[in-house]
């Protein structure tokens, strides 16, 4: 350690290598504050008590070294004066250009303090610019408002003293184990601080030194004692930043300090905030009663009050709907505006006869989605329109007319489903209804409707991915000559191989498994053709107003008279052969059972059922004497078509499953839906396939199995056993998975949402009120004031298309 008027002649060559270097503190191992610290007692007298170094900024900082070497230049020195030699003339010295000011696209690593290693860490928490750094906001606030004097503290709960440390030493804890102790004190009294392995902090803790200390305090030898708190070093009216405030709480990182963050963040908060742009115009602001975008960036990561953090919350939330709302209700008024579709005959013959040979009556809700509908298709501008319903409430015979009505009209349809077994049974289901009502034959992948109704035949065709090449070469040429008019099929139509010159009307099933960009494909195959995304999943209003921005919606919420609530049972691991029984006992009445397991085989990583092994067990062993099936997705299109058939005909009592029948299948006389390994479900999935069951009179039944699950997991189970509504399910599910998970993350844009909630319908709702606002006023956001809200949706749709390119 310097000391005397050595430590005055190290600190001025010190600081005139940290002037020439621009004052970034990297003149001194450790930074100047320590040797500071470690040699005040001898600099004290000459260049009294030190500012902070490391919190000044450039210019205070050039501006303290200036006076500190002109102090230490008057000290006395105790070598004799040496002879003075004239200095040789020197050229002017370049000014150092001053450091280029921060942006928010300026990498992180311009901040003072950022080292190589340092900003691999926070390149792992996502931080690789100023932006990213600004916008990586607090998971929490920790409160260290609780200011208290020493008297007044209390055990065991988090407070705040501003105190004058009296002594600090470091001790020994075992022999690798040193700690710092120090007694600090107020003028009520005075307390036991310790910071467990930590000895560096007596460095920094000389007598006489005022501290903020935050922590929890607990008793030593019946003493109060502080232990390991935060701490800053300061006085009242200091800028405090971990200590005496709401302090925040960031995602951590193994070797990256909550203080080192911090320090960062603010460095980041006042490089940027002064020239900050904010997107919304001043009247925006005012409107929907928001803080401007620079005091909610601050007051988000150091609020002055709880208040102040949830209204900088609220802004930074808005803006991320208002970006995603912008974005979802432009594609929308594009896609209707910037060409004209097909005007459907929405009163051909056909759909009253269609209507009339149905075996059963619409219900009201059904009634009133089908004319929304068909007012949609009448006109030459695009229907973009969602069809939700519960399981069991009669989408597919709404999506079934009006199909129906676009083949009469001329133009061509499809219905694309996300599994090939599901759009085998729309293929299926859809000819049965078809043949009964208008008739027809059926013949291979292809129904041909008998012609009396219309101008000339009309052709159903399948087309799915484990067709023979041969059968798929065939079938796209017939659709792409005009003579298949509604096709029925998987992503295998959305194919650029697949031509579909007339297309009229785009029904996307299941659409949630189904992304913005492949619905945009399926909509480029004809000229701007009406769409009709459908969804047996509810779902939640807030979703229905973010992610489906850019869809009508229709909802049929309510189920054909005479269905029988499914009696719902989660079941212990122990009545397991109770289950069995059950599916015996309705066996011997002559009902059929599913068993449903989560995968096709076994694996060594997930310990839960498996179709194959358990088809083998309970055809062998559990029910020797009855008629069991198997059916799962690596079947061939002809295998699995037997397969339905003859669980359909009655010729199989059981029939294990694995997903694949999670929609679309109809089998009235099946009144048992045991789902094995139903932890490893979601509650919509659940819900989905209990809806298989409980389509005919008799009562039916959904068991719930699973061997060993977690408290979680039972949770889940519990509340698809008590509720059997699937709107309100949706809503649990939405609550119990968020937004990301509950619709598929990578389709949904919510990996985009850091602060927005989708629990906050009043604020989606404003958000939407306000894009609908701007885009009346200025439809592309070409004004100046909105370059900055344009630039932000244009970013939105473009991580969609690459997400989906």
């Amino acid at each position: 350690m310097a000391s005397g008027n050595s430590a005055l002649t190290a600190l001025a060559g010190i600081l005139k290598l940290e002037r020439s270097q621009g004052c970034l503190d990297k003149a001194v191992i450790g930074g100047l504050d320590r040797f500071l610290q470690n040699n005040i007692d001898e600099l004290r007298p000459v260049i009294g008590e030190p500012a902070r170094y490391a919190d000044l900024d450039a210019e205070r900082r050039a501006a303290w070294v200036d006076r500190t070497l002109a102090a230490i230049g008057g000290a006395p020195s105790s070598k004799p004066a040496a002879r003075q030699r004239r200095p040789a003339p020197r050229r002017p010295s370049r000014p150092r250009p001053a450091a280029a000011p921060l942006t928010l696209s300026t990498p992180v690593s311009a901040l003072r303090g950022v080292s190589g290693a340092t900003d691999e860490r926070l390149k792992r928490l996502g931080v690789e610019t100023v932006g990213d750094l600004v916008y990586l906001l607090p998971n929490r606030h920790q409160d260290y408002t609780n200011i208290r004097k020493v008297c007044d503290l209390e055990p065991w709960i988090e407070q705040t003293v501003h105190v004058k440390v009296w002594s600090s030493s470091v001790t020994r804890q075992g022999p690798r184990r040193q700690s710092t102790q120090a007694v600090v004190g107020d003028a009520s009294g005075n307390v036991r601080v310790i910071w467990y392995n930590n000895p560096y902090m007596a460095r920094n803790l000389r007598p006489g030194t005022e501290v903020f200390l935050s922590g929890r305090v607990g008793v030593f030898r019946n003493q109060l004692s502080f232990e390991s708190p935060d701490y800053e070093i300061g006085s009242r009216d200091a800028r405090l930043l971990h200590t005496n405030r709401l302090v925040p709480v960031y995602p951590a990182v193994e070797g990256l300090y909550q203080r080192s963050i911090r320090r960062f963040v603010r460095q980041a908060l006042d490089g940027v905030l002064p020239s900050l742009e904010d997107p919304l115009t001043a009247d925006v602001r005012h409107r929907a009663g928001l803080l401007g975008l620079g005091n909610a960036l601050s007051q988000a990561h150091f609020p002055d009050s709880t208040a102040d953090a949830k209204a900088a919350r609220h802004r930074l939330a808005f803006d991320e709907l208002l970006t995603m709302q912008l974005a979802t209700i432009r594609r929308k008024r594009r896609w209707q505006e910037e060409e004209t579709g097909v005007p459907v005959n929405t009163q051909s013959p056909v759909l009253a006869r269609f209507l009339e040979t149905l075996p059963f009556s619409l219900t009201g809700a059904q009634e009133s989605a089908l004319n929304e509908i068909l007012d949609d298709v009448s006109f030459d501008r695009p229907m973009n329109r969602m069809l939700q319903g519960d399981v069991g409430s009669g989408k597919t015979v709404v999506a079934a007319a009006a199909l129906l009505v676009t083949a009469a009209t001329g133009y061509q349809g499809v219905l694309m489903a996300p599994t090939e077994i599901l759009a085998e049974q729309h293929y299926l289901s859809l000819s049965g209804l078809l043949i009964d009502a208008v008739g027809g034959n059926r013949a291979g992948n292809t129904l041909e409707i008998q012609p009396d109704l219309f101008d000339r035949p009309i052709t159903i065709g399948l087309l799915v991915g484990s067709m023979s090449d041969r059968l798929k070469r065939m079938t796209r040429q017939r659709i792409a000559d005009g003579e298949i008019d509604i096709v029925i099929g998987t992503h295998a139509v959305i194919q650029p191989e697949v031509g579909i010159p007339y297309l009229g009307l785009a029904v996307v099933d299941e659409q949630h498994r189904f992304g913005v960009m492949q619905r945009a494909e399926l909509r480029d195959k004809g000229r701007r053709p009406h769409l009709l995304a459908m969804s047996a999943t509810p779902i939640p209003r807030s979703l229905s107003l973010t992610l489906y921005g850019d869809l009508d919606m229709s909802t049929i919420d309510e189920m054909p008279p005479g269905r029988r609530k499914i009696r719902t049972r989660y079941l212990e691991p122990d009545q397991r052969a109770a289950a069995y029984e059950m599916i015996r006992s309705e066996a011997r009445e002559g009902r059929q059972a599913f068993v449903v397991c989560p995968f096709i085989d076994e694996s060594e990583s997930v310990q839960t059922r498996a179709a194959t092994r358990e088809y083998e067990r309970l055809a062998g062993e559990v029910f020797p004497d009855l008629r069991v099936g198997l059916i799962h997705g690596r079947l061939a299109y002809s295998e699995k078509e037997e397969v339905m058939e003859s669980f359909k005909d009655r010729d199989l009592d059981v029939l294990v499953a694995t997903p694949v029948i999670e929609v679309g299948i109809d089998v009235p006389n099946a009144t048992v839906m045991l789902i094995d390994g139903a932890d490893r479900f979601g509650l919509a999935q659940l819900h989905q396939l209990r809806g298989r069951v409980g389509r005919g009179e008799r009562q039916s039944h959904c068991l719930l199995l699973a061997d060993d699950p977690g408290s979680e997991a039972r949770d889940r189970l519990k509340i698809v056993e008590r509720i059997s509504d699937g709107f309100k399910l949706a809503d649990e599910d939405l609550r119990i998975r968020g937004p990301g998970d509950y619709m598929g993350r990578r389709q949904s844009g919510f990996a985009q949402f850091k602060v927005a909630s989708v629990d906050d319908l009043d604020l989606i709702r404003a958000a939407r009120l306000e894009a609908g606002r701007l885009l009346d006023a200025d439809p592309e956001l070409t004004r100046e004031e909105h370059a900055s809200l344009a630039s932000l949706a244009d970013g939105f749709d473009a991580s969609l298309t690459e997400e989906f390119s």
